[in-house]
């Protein structure tokens, strides 16, 4: 028996989606971000090349040239750095003081975003907002002024306040003791307001009649915050933590150099870190291909710690994986 053929004819074809105006309108609206990023993220990779080459200016070439015409040394560069006297100081520093600020910057700004939300004054709630973030704006350098103020070892106010009470000063840039403290406090103190207010964003779109239901069900705010508000910002709290732990080779330059007063050798082994190593070497006669192996070393290493904590992620809780 003959069977039926699909009938083909007829039927109506496809048509190619055609560039609209709403994707020239977007194209634009993106295109200043895309020119920057290629010219200051994507063009500048060229000079990774550096750490490879025993870079020398060549007299009356510029740099490029130069670049072009220095010799290949291989690894012979990140030899110098990995094999460096400070590196395992340097990494111990780097690594010890992010754990400390993810955790700091995770636990308090949800703590105070979990608290605001639960203030009835929409005023009371938006000024302790902007008295947080304020912070956040300011340069560290700045900041840096304000510390030495308070830290003064013959005017500073902690002094005084010491001496007030009967206690001696303390030469406060001459004692690494304390700086870890003083590090982790002015870390936290700074980038709060910023963490917080995006936790809050996330805590403000949470459906308000579940907190409805668990208050007729008789929930106390504490169960509210670790049943309702907790999981909905989870998601955002994971990716934070992610991105965070993808800069965990890298530290705030202008907190361990501005408000250490440019890292005293009294503070050297307690306020070292990758970027102030990296930062002094170019100051020194170090070579410009090892600072440059240095810079490749932090960014492999924080590529692979994102991908590595990302993939653990995505095999504990693959929705709320990142890539």
């Amino acid at each position: 028996m003959n069977q039926d053929k699909p009938k083909t004819l007829g039927q109506p074809k496809r048509k190619r989606k055609r560039w609209s105006r709403d994707d020239t309108e977007l194209t634009l609206l993106g295109l200043p971000t895309t020119i920057w990023f290629v010219v200051f993220c994507y063009l500048p990779m060229f000079g990774l090349i550096i750490s490879f080459k025993d870079f020398r200016l060549a007299p009356g070439k510029g740099f490029l040239t130069s670049l072009l015409q220095s010799e290949w040394c291989g690894f012979k560069n990140f030899q110098f750095f990995l094999t460096n006297n400070t590196f395992g100081m340097l990494l111990r520093n780097t690594l010890l003081y992010n754990l400390v600020f993810i955790v700091l910057n995770l636990v308090i700004p949800v703590t105070l975003a979990i608290i605001i939300n639960q203030l009835y004054s929409k005023f009371a709630s938006k000024c302790y907002q902007t008295m947080m973030f304020f912070p956040y704006f300011m340069s560290w350098v700045v900041v840096s002024y304000f510390v030495y103020a308070f830290l003064n070892p013959d005017k500073g106010m902690a002094n005084n306040i010491i001496q007030a009470l009967g206690g001696e000063k303390v030469m406060w840039y001459s004692a690494p003791a304390y700086w870890p403290f003083i590090l982790a406090f002015m870390s936290t103190w700074k980038s709060m307001g910023y963490n917080m207010v995006v936790y809050l964003a996330g805590i403000t779109g949470i459906d308000s009649t579940l907190y409805e239901a668990a208050l007729l069900d008789g929930a106390s705010k504490w169960q509210q915050a670790k049943y309702i508000t907790i999981p909905s910002i989870k998601p955002m709290i994971i990716m934070m933590f992610i991105l965070n732990i993808g800069k965990i080779f890298y530290s705030d330059f202008g907190l361990f150099y501005q408000v250490t007063q440019g890292v005293p050798n009294s503070l050297y082994n307690v306020a070292s870190t990758f970027d102030t190593f990296i930062f002094q070497a170019l100051r020194s006669q170090v070579s410009i291909g090892q600072t440059a192996a240095a810079g490749l070393f932090q960014a492999a290493c924080c590529c692979a710690t994102v991908l590595i904590t990302n993939f653990i992620v995505s095999k504990i809780d693959e929705d709320n994986a990142i890539i």
